[in-house]
């Protein structure tokens, strides 16, 4: 259409409504609106291409800076272009509806009509065999899609759960049998190496025989599972050594289908990720084999007694057997366990023989059904065991530098020094003495304690008595520093002054004794010092007592020693200067922080050394004047690794010839005490016995074959402190000591 325009640019016929394109009319900011001319307004449309408003084909554009246009003239402006995203909308939408255009007629084509046109009653309802086909390729097509979406998106986790990385600590008698464990868990983990390999093919025989050349996962068993499920309404069977793996070390043990689907997925992920050595390793480290015990190693101790490298084909068959229900096939539990167990070990055996692991021959040489254990030996019984527990994981975190962060790891085998029959002959004496003293005292036994300890002279701590039940007293009564030694500590000054000499006056050389060197030994008889009388801080002099109130008269130091005589040692200690004694005693082996202060009453033993200490210091006199500081640890493993230990080495601590002047006095001792028993020692025994001025403590302390011992007896009441009470008559008298008797009764040859 043409737009005739007159000279005033009025047109002279009316203009048409020119056709709008699919973009043209837009609606212009002011008062312009593309809605029909009204009063005030003026319709506009975008040009067409054919306007005449277009040059050479273009459209007429107007700037956004350009003024409006002349009334009655057409007025342009830009197109503005869609955002990003509705374009791609645009290009999807335009490109699907091709598709649908051209595919539409024949995707109605094959489109499966169901129930069937055409036909009548059943048949209507039965499908195709496209229809099948296309169903089970729907199906298969979606299952490996499933799978292989779980494949990518499962990950095996960096750590093991905490359960399967526990671990307990076992600890073992001098003799290498187990003596106790420790920890919440009994599991201990051991290389693949020292798995030996018929236990290794036993339980794979057993179990899963294929596992070398599987994928980790068994359809044949899965598929078993499965039936299993559906019939028993119960997930159980099927499942590989690697899916029990993944289960024993990552998953719950909840049986729930989406966690066996998650544990063989796992499972092939797994399979991809380690070696089958790696993998068979860790499952033998975290299997349940009963008797409360996790891991081949565990069990091989609570069944045998033995370390799993020390297992025959024969053993590894029946503790495969346990791997298909402990509760079932532990043959102690009864007739039907055994008849299962019986049956089952000969299968696993034969089915060696079948995959050619096992000659027929070497099959023929196991007959017999292995015997096990009545019981669990690591079974701890909260007495003895766990007071011997707590000092040798004491010593084995000081002498094997473990800290407590990775001693609670576990896993550790630490082989103790103690021997079983010294620590059983040790228990039998004490609770006789403890059984006796209810009977004749019950009022003051409710509160007497009985330390004792026996130590060898190379350091061994042999056997110790920590108390009544560790469960309910949590308290070591032969490692505890509570009361005094009393007349026990006389060695050790003795030894000070025939080490030192002593010294009269304060300006002299010190003059050297021996033991036939004499000292008063009259009763009460007061300290001196060079400048005269010692005064406490109360201002009254010091005096010694010797026990009921004897008094000596003159005596050599020899015999003052074999006597107990207190008031001649507390004036040796003087005249031999206290910081001499602190210092012999602490070479000897007692403890700094036992000793007691620098005054007249260190030479009377005010120091408080334990039971374990006080046996110690006298192994230096039986060891011609060479200690060994005690030691409860012989070795330290984990994981079949040993760990390095420090093994204290002997030193001087006194010369040679005053070692054997105090042993001499020692033995002089015994022998006049208890002159019956010493006729049968053949003079291999020395000790004394220690009291106490304000009869708080009672010892014993005695060497016998190269063996110290010592025992205490005193009274504390733990419930409300540690200060020791009298012993009100519990600690015998001097020709009926009760701590003389304990330590003859532990010593059998003596008995």
């Amino acid at each position: 259409m043409q737009l005739r325009v007159t000279g005033g640019g009025i047109p002279t016929t009316p203009p048409e409504e020119p056709s709008i394109s699919g973009w043209g009319r837009r609606e212009i900011p002011g008062d312009i609106a593309d809605t029909p001319s009204a009063p005030g307004k003026i319709a506009q449309t975008a040009p067409t291409g054919d306007s005449p408003a277009s040059t050479s084909g273009s459209r007429v554009s107007r700037r956004a800076d350009a003024k409006p246009a002349v009334f009655g003239q057409p007025v342009t402006r830009h197109r503005r272009k869609p955002p990003p995203a509705a374009r791609l909308a645009a290009t999807v939408a335009s490109t699907t509806g091709a598709l649908v255009a051209v595919l539409g007629p024949r995707l109605r084509r094959v489109r499966p009509q169901y129930p069937r046109p055409g036909l009548t009653g059943w048949k209507r309802w039965v499908p195709t065999w496209r229809q099948t086909g296309g169903s089970v390729l729907a199906s298969f097509g979606l299952s490996v899609l499933t799978l292989t979406v779980a494949y990518a998106v499962t990950d095996i986790p960096d750590d093991l759960n905490s359960f399967a990385t526990q671990q307990d600590t076992v600890y073992f008698w001098a003799d290498g049998t187990p003596m106790a464990r420790a920890g919440w868990v009994q599991r201990q983990e051991m290389e693949l190496d020292n798995v030996p390999e018929d236990v290794r093919w036993a339980v794979l025989a057993a179990e899963n025989e294929s596992f070398y050349s599987d994928p980790g996962i068994s359809a044949k068993g899965l598929t078993r599972a499965l039936l299993r499920t559906v019939g028993q309404g119960s997930t159980e069977g099927g499942s590989t050594i690697t899916q029990q793996y993944v289960k024993n070390a990552y998953l719950s043990q909840e049986r729930t289908y989406s966690r066996k689907f998650t544990e063989g997925i796992m499972a092939l992920k797994l399979d991809n990720k380690m070696s089958k050595d790696e993998i068979l390793e860790g499952y033998l480290n975290t299997s349940w084999f009963g008797r409360g015990t996790y891991g081949i190693q565990r069990a091989a101790q609570a069944y045998y007694g033995k370390d799993v490298s020390e297992l025959n084909a024969s053993e590894g068959a029946f503790l495969a057997t346990l791997l298909k229900g402990a509760g079932l096939y532990d043959p102690t539990l009864g007739p039907a366990n055994r008849a299962r167990a019986e049956e089952r070990w000969r299968w696993t055996l034969d089915r060696m023989v079948k995959i050619g692991r096992m000659s027929p021959e070497e099959r023929a040489g196991y007959r017999t059904f292995p015997k096990v254990l009545e019981s669990n030996p690591l079974y701890s019984t909260g007495e003895q065991s766990d007071y011997l527990v707590e000092l040798a994981t004491r010593y084995a975190k000081k002498r094997a530098r473990i800290s407590d962060k990775d001693f609670d790891r576990g896993g550790y085998q630490i082989y103790t020094t103690f021997d079983k029959q010294r620590v059983d002959q040790l228990t039998r004496a004490v609770s006789s003495a403890r059984k006796k003293a209810r009977e004749d005292n019950p009022k003051a036994a409710k509160h007497v304690h009985y330390g004792a300890a026996s130590i060898a002279v190379d350091g061994r701590i042999l056997a110790i008595h920590g108390g009544p039940d560790h469960r309910k007293q949590g308290y070591n009564e032969s490692n505890a520093t509570t009361v005094p030694a009393g007349s026990a500590f006389q060695p050790f000054v003795y030894a000070a002054a025939l080490e030192h000499g002593v010294r009269k006056r304060r300006d002299s050389a010190p003059e050297p004794v021996t033991g036939a060197t004499v000292y008063d030994g009259e009763d009460e008889v007061p300290v001196t010092t060079p400048e005269g009388p010692y005064w406490d801080r109360s201002g009254r002099k010091v005096a010694a007592k010797n026990d009921g109130g004897r008094s000596y008269g003159q005596i050599t130091l020899h015999r003052a020693l074999a006597s107990s005589v207190n008031t001649t040692f507390m004036q040796l200690g003087m005249d031999t200067g206290l910081d001499k004694v602190r210092d012999t005693a602490r070479a000897a082996g007692l403890l700094t922080s036992s000793l007691g202060a620098q005054v007249p009453a260190l030479a009377a033993g005010s120091s408080r050394p334990s039971a374990i200490r006080m046996a110690s210091g006298y192994t230096t006199f039986a060891a011609e004047g060479r200690h060994t500081e005690p030691y409860a640890i012989l070795k330290v493993t984990r994981n079949g690794h040993e760990v390095p230990t420090d093994v204290p080495v002997a030193r001087a601590a006194v010369d040679a010839d005053t070692a054997a002047e105090v042993q001499s006095a020692l033995t002089d001792a015994f022998r006049t005490a208890y002159p019956e028993t010493a006729a049968k020692a053949d003079g291999e025994v020395a000790g004394k016995r220690g009291t106490t001025e304000d009869d708080t403590a009672a010892w014993y302390v005695g060497t016998e074959k190269k063996v110290s011992t010592a025992v205490v007896v005193y009274r504390i009441d733990l419930a409300k402190s540690l200060e020791p009470l009298p012993l009100e008559g519990l600690g015998g008298t001097i020709s009926d000591s009760v701590p003389y008797g304990i330590w003859s009764e532990a010593l059998s040859p003596l008995g």
